[in-house]
């Protein structure tokens, strides 16, 4: 009888802990250790960093979809970097911006496919129709014209997080 008491108690317990987690993956509840960042480094051909930014995670799909829409503006070398399951072709939107952005696809090997200025949406626009494509596993937004100034380009490669120590 007691045994079957513990074990029940373990079994709502693990079910608790399933669904926190579930709630926490889907963005409907935040961690509560806050924002996750991480930092990105683009190589040059000898593999030293040409560029290196502190890019907030965006990796559930309630960070992907709000992205940097509630953000004011991004410094050089901040950014946010996000993060997806695989590789596939990517689309990304400037929607609800407020000022414009280079976003930059990267692969699943850690290289530079794609790299789009994407300007700030106009007066009269909420940037829906902005639509950037590129294929990639992470992508990563910085402000416009950084990737430009860096010198970041196709083709180079990227350390995320740990990799970069």
């Amino acid at each position: 009888m007691a045994l079957e008491r513990v074990w029940k108690g373990l079994l709502v317990v693990a079910a608790l802990g399933v669904v926190a987690l579930l709630l926490v993956q889907l963005g409907v509840v935040a961690t509560p250790w806050g924002e996750e960042r991480t930092e990105v480094r683009v190589l040059d051909a000898d593999g030293e960093p040409k560029a290196t930014v502190d890019a907030e995670i965006a990796e559930t799909p309630t960070d992907r979809y709000t992205g940097l829409s509630d953000h004011d503006s991004l410094e050089d070398g901040e950014g946010m970097l996000f993060v997806h399951g695989s590789e596939d072709e990517r689309t990304y939107v400037m929607r609800d911006m407020d000022f414009g952005i280079d976003i930059v696809f990267i692969d699943a090997d850690r290289e530079i496919t794609t790299i789009h200025s994407a300007p700030e949406p106009g007066p009269d626009e909420d940037g829906a129709d902005q639509e950037y494509t590129g294929q990639a596993q992470w992508v990563l937004e910085v402000p416009i014209g950084y990737a430009d100034e860096a010198g970041i380009e196709v083709g180079d490669e990227v350390e995320i997080g740990s990799e970069a120590d």
